[in-house]
């Protein structure tokens, strides 16, 4: 049995383990994860839908045949001049989705006018998203799944030591950006996203990498990850370039030991929320709680951003095979930023970091 196959197999046991009757995925990577089929993703609507007995695709004529390289699942094709009604029909026909009341599961990410094409050909369909059927599969990852994140890291862990020996005053943050991405693209990977800040700028979680330039005595926050053969790498380091000030010192420090709690609160049969409130309760007793204002973490796989989310309100069950980030930050307003993120994978005695890169650089 094939990856693909393997994984049908398994949505279908998550299915009758949560009554769901539908699963309808849009183009996106979950569609990528459990079929291997990336179709052109345009107005044209593009589905694959799993039933009990049955799974197909809707596919637009134009593609199939580039598709079909991909899948042994059935297509119901359709052409520009007759629309898509009738082969949706005819679809879920096959998946006996006459009933009135049907538990569907709808991909969050697909256009809503395929959601609401869906919706309007059902009789009343009782409908949520993906987070414990596909999405639960998804945050499990296999060991070659595993073993591709790690090889991500492990590149990533390198631009950022090469990016550091090319540190120098006078630069902008768009040249060390440049600096990383060109990296990447020289050891065969894309750029997923680079993040520079310097000094105040890396108060902004999201900063905006521009023309803002190093000075001697200045802080240096680097989030920046790249991805090769689908898989993405997300890290964060910060660093102060020059002589260290006591409370950049202090805050370092606060971050590292909330860090360090969030690793040994992560283990399978936690809470998500139990982790969020072992490195925000660092952060609080250090008086720097309101600073720290988002989460500690978010999944990662073949999306940078996925489940499981490691926030103040998850309630989601940690398992063997999530694979994460661990993320906690102190932003103080004109002055400076710190994070220091890693990703880890929870093996079955707690969480295994990816990267080799130590945290806690100097120059």
């Amino acid at each position: 049995m094939g990856i693909h196959e393997t994984r049908l197999a398994a949505l279908r046991a998550v299915m009758a383990e949560t009554a769901t009757d539908l699963v309808v995925l849009g183009p996106s990577t979950s569609m990528v994860y459990l079929t291997g089929v990336d179709p052109h993703g345009d107005e044209r609507p593009v589905l694959v839908i799993v039933a009990k007995d049955y799974a197909g695709f809707l596919m637009p004529a134009l593609n199939a045949d580039m598709a079909r390289q991909h899948t042994g699942l059935p297509f119901h094709e359709w052409a520009d001049a007759e629309g898509p009604a009738a082969a949706l029909a005819a679809l879920l026909d096959k998946c006996d989705a006459g009933r009135p009341g049907l538990s569907i599961v709808l991909d969050e990410t697909m256009r809503a006018d395929f959601a609401l094409m869906v919706l309007d050909a059902l009789e009343a369909p009782k409908r949520r998203y993906t987070a414990d059927t596909i999405g639960r599969l998804r945050a499990r990852k296999d060991a070659a799944e595993t073993e591709a994140l790690i090889a991500c890291a492990r590149l990533n862990d390198d631009a950022v030591r090469h990016a550091m020996t090319r540190l120098r005053a006078g630069m902008t943050e768009l040249e060390l950006q440049a600096i990383i991405r060109d990296y990447y693209k020289a050891h065969g990977a894309a750029a997923e996203f680079t993040i520079i800040g310097f000094g105040a700028n890396g108060a902004f979680p999201h900063h905006h990498t521009g023309d803002t330039v190093l000075q001697d005595n200045m802080a240096v926050l680097i989030d920046t990850g790249c991805r090769i053969g689908g898989y993405p790498s997300d890290m964060t380091r910060s660093f102060w370039f020059g002589e260290e000030p006591a409370e950049y010192k202090k805050v370092r420090e606060t971050v590292e030991a909330a860090v360090q709690a969030a690793l040994a609160a992560a283990k399978p049969g936690a809470i998500a929320r139990e982790v969020d409130r072992a490195a925000r309760g660092v952060i609080e007793a250090a008086g720097y709680g309101p600073r720290f204002v988002h989460r500690t973490g978010h999944g990662l796989g073949m999306d940078v951003h996925e489940t499981p989310y490691i926030t103040a309100t998850s309630d989601s069950v940690l398992e063997e095979g999530n694979v994460f980030s661990i993320e906690p930050g102190i932003y103080l307003t004109g002055e400076f930023g710190v994070r220091l993120e890693d990703i880890v994978v929870l093996r079955k005695d707690g969480a295994e970091v990816l990267s080799g890169l130590p945290r806690m650089l100097d120059l």
